[in-house]
């Protein structure tokens, strides 16, 4: 599949020196720790279910692991960024049918104007962009090896045999979430779970392989016609192309469980690691004007809209950087228009001819960042620096220039454009 194209990515040069190693806050160890990556560092980040445009709750997931993805690329590291696209899933489904169209066709239009999306707010493509659809083969070769091993079963069904996967598979199962059965048996049945199916040996009991319905697409397999369950289809995708024990699996927080808790058990279970991924980072949820923003509620805002009504999509960035990544948090117009006015305000000030010596500013901006990505922190320090420019000025001949590179390269945002 596809991906998007990449944006320029100026490097900081001397005397400016790199930043401290990034420290990001782990889901599993309910601690900050270390992101200690070798030469490649490499990140898994699920993609979009494709029946709908990129609203702001996927902007802002996305626009944090770009964060990620930059800074590790200004400490030396090469990135191996990989993104899947769930192109084959009810939702798709459901949509399709509810507006009379094709779900291949739904997909491919809502893929691409996701793509436009990214590139507009100067996102780093992925390495690997794999759609669910080009990756069947792959899950049918993990969900055989489960099998084989013991570590999935077939429902006594006749009409329907489906592929599950047993939560006692794996001992370590819950260490990704953290929690407890009530919490993982309410978030199962809410997102995407099926834990009253007949003939399941455990009401959590992940689904592997569905078997053929009318009206589904469905592929040959050894164990029948049938299409993929949802979360094997990550742990196929990130093995085949970034192996177990890879440093980043990244989301928002609605994803720890299931998702992501059955996306790290079937790869354990397939491969007798402990940890498929060395970190696991999620992001809080964003709302509008003080309200859960979702589909149900019909106030969902999306980066399309805003593009579309002239709004920069720097100013996009720099409006959902405002918050911590982690945090769950608000839209508003007023968050909007501050964040307009700031890019507004930097602009102006690395054009000024003289301008106070930048070194002390990229050292706070890397600084805030490696601290499990206070953007917040970040954007303060350049307020300073940018009020100094503006009222004093200074004498530094190259510090708009420095500045400039230090936020398209870190923050994703041009100021000489």
């Amino acid at each position: 599949m596809l991906s998007w194209s990449a944006p320029d990515l100026p490097s900081i040069g001397a005397p400016h020196r790199r930043g401290p190693a990034l420290r990001l806050f782990d889901t599993a160890d309910r601690a900050l720790r270390p992101v200690s990556p070798g030469p490649t560092a490499t990140m898994y980040v699920c993609g979009i279910t494709p029946y709908d445009a990129t609203h702001l709750g996927h902007a802002a997931t996305y626009l944090a692991f770009d964060i990620i993805n930059r800074v590790l690329r200004d400490l030396g590291h090469d990135v191996h960024y990989v993104q899947n696209v769930t192109d084959v899933d009810d939702p798709l489904f459901e949509r399709a049918e509810r507006d009379g169209e094709d779900w291949i066709v739904l997909g491919m239009r809502e893929t691409a104007l996701f793509r436009e999306d990214m590139e507009a707010l100067r996102v780093l493509p992925p390495r690997d962009y794999i759609g669910a659809v080009e990756s069947i083969h792959e899950v049918i070769e993990m969900v055989e090896k489960l099998v084989s091993s013991g570590h999935a079963y077939t429902v006594d069904d006749a009409e329907h045999p489906d592929v599950y996967f047993p939560i006692a598979a794996t001992e370590q199962f819950g260490y990704e979430s953290g929690y407890d059965a009530e919490t993982m048996r309410r978030f199962f049945a809410e997102r995407g779970g099926d834990p009253d199916r007949p003939g399941k040996r455990d009401p959590l009991d992940a689904l592997l392989w569905r078997a053929e319905r009318p009206g589904e697409p469905s592929w040959d397999s050894p164990f029948g016609k049938g299409r993929p369950g949802w979360h094997i289809e990550c742990s196929a995708i990130a093995l085949n192309r970034i192996g177990v024990g890879f440093d980043i699996q990244g989301g928002g927080s609605d994803l720890i469980f299931p998702h992501h808790e059955f996306s790290a058990a079937h790869a354990e279970a397939a491969t007798g690691a402990r940890r498929m991924a060395r970190h696991y980072v999620h992001t809080g949820m964003i709302g509008l004007d003080g309200e859960k923003m979702s589909k149900s509620r019909g106030n969902l805002v999306f980066v399309s809209r805003l593009r579309g009504q002239g709004v920069d999509p720097a100013a996009i960035r720099l409006a959902l950087l405002n918050g911590h990544y982690r945090e769950d948090r608000h839209w508003t117009d007023e968050l909007l228009a501050d964040a307009e006015r700031r890019l507004a305000r930097w602009r102006d000030a690395v054009r000024r001819e003289g301008a106070p010596d930048a070194s002390g500013v990229i050292a706070e901006v890397r600084r805030h960042l490696a601290d499990d990505l206070n953007t917040p922190g970040a954007l303060a320090a350049l307020d300073f620096w940018a009020a100094e420019a503006t009222d004093r000025g200074g004498r530094s001949a190259t510090a708009g220039a420095d500045v400039a590179a230090t936020v398209d390269a870190l923050l994703g945002v041009s100021l000489l454009g």
